[in-house]
């Protein structure tokens, strides 16, 4: 079992599930999915880059000709959706179990 998942790596996942973005790109991606509620420093940022390229759970990608050379494209490999499934899956228990405690409202059905 994977040990719970820092609020930044999980977040840097989530952007990476259906696109993949440079370092900038990334922080502006979580600044806006969490109303503001997470802002990465670029230090921040590329520590945890750091580490999830060397778990595997994310790739750098060859940047394209038309972009600056210096910028760092990255893409979530099957490892790291795997990781950000299992922690969507843990949060989702939680969360249920403080529903169940009448802690949290159960959400309204469309």
């Amino acid at each position: 079992m994977t040990p719970p998942l820092s609020t930044q790596v999980f977040q840097i996942l989530l952007s990476l599930v259906d696109q993949d973005l440079h370092g900038y790109a990334l922080i502006r991606d979580i600044e806006t999915r969490t109303d503001g509620e997470l802002r990465l420093t670029a230090s921040t940022l590329y520590d945890a880059i750091k580490r999830l390229l060397d778990t595997g759970w994310i790739e750098e990608l060859a940047v394209p000709a038309d972009e600056d050379a210096r910028r760092r494209i990255y893409r979530l490999t099957r490892a790291g959706r795997s990781a950000a499934r299992a922690e969507a899956e843990r949060l989702a228990r939680l969360t249920a179990q403080a529903q169940s405690k009448n802690l949290l409202s159960q959400p309204r059905r469309a």
